[in-house]
């Protein structure tokens, strides 16, 4: 009987094992948010990259619970709403690539420094979850990750433990580049190469801008 309850449930238990590896796969790889957590450690340390994580991680849960709701399929079904989210983040992805465009040019190299131990928690916070809230695809991310979760005829509630174990990884992968790459040595390594990485930083948010803006305007 125990033998026969393990091999019904397999099927099942291979499912959220696919969805909780979709969702470490995409939330853990180097995307906008992930590199503006490593430049703000290895920058400004790691109070305010561990504050500008926590913003990030809210804006992934706020997606994660309307997807376990199936708000965010309509929203993505509803073209108008997804276009303009998609020209509001282009635009702010741009804006973050010209401030790290201006820190690589600035012959100082504790410009952001200064800046990041200017801004508030408060301001940081709600830097990272704009950053979170304004990016159309994680609407997109959380709707698939949540889809491939559930096998047809499972019980709706399943979404919620499919959202509950992205949620607690999301913990682990936000935070964990705030802390390892706050470390002395990272810091180290940015200090040596300041230009290159906010140069870098400012290449990804450009592109990512600009994609998002490109895709905009094709989706008219």
């Amino acid at each position: 009987m125990a033998a026969l309850e393990a091999w019904l449930h397999a099927p099942l238990a291979a499912q959220l094992a696919l969805a909780w590896t979709t969702y470490l796969i995409g939330a853990g790889s180097p995307g906008p948010s992930n590199m503006a957590i490593m430049g703000m450690a290895m920058n400004a340390g790691r109070r305010p990259a561990l504050w500008l994580a926590s913003g990030i991680l809210c804006g992934s849960w706020f997606w994660g619970v309307l997807a376990a709701l199936g708000i965010s399929q309509l929203l993505a079904s509803f073209s108008t709403g997804l276009i303009a989210m998609k020209v509001l983040c282009g635009l702010y992805l741009l804006w973050l690539a010209f401030k790290s465009a201006r820190v690589a040019c600035a012959p100082h190299a504790d410009l952001q420094a200064t800046q990041a131990a200017k801004a508030t928690p408060r301001q940081l916070y709600l830097r990272g979850l704009g950053m979170h809230l304004t990016n159309p695809k994680a609407v997109l991310a959380w709707m698939s990750t949540v889809t491939v979760g559930i096998p047809a005829g499972a019980s709706p509630h399943l979404a919620w433990v499919v959202v509950a174990g992205c949620m607690v990884m999301g913990v682990g992968i936000f935070t964990g580049y705030a802390l390892a790459f706050s470390t002395p040595a990272a810091r180290r390594v940015y200090a040596a190469s300041r230009r290159w990485m906010e140069g870098l930083l400012a290449a990804v948010f450009g592109l990512a801008g600009l994609q998002l803006l490109r895709t905009s305007t094709h989706a008219h």
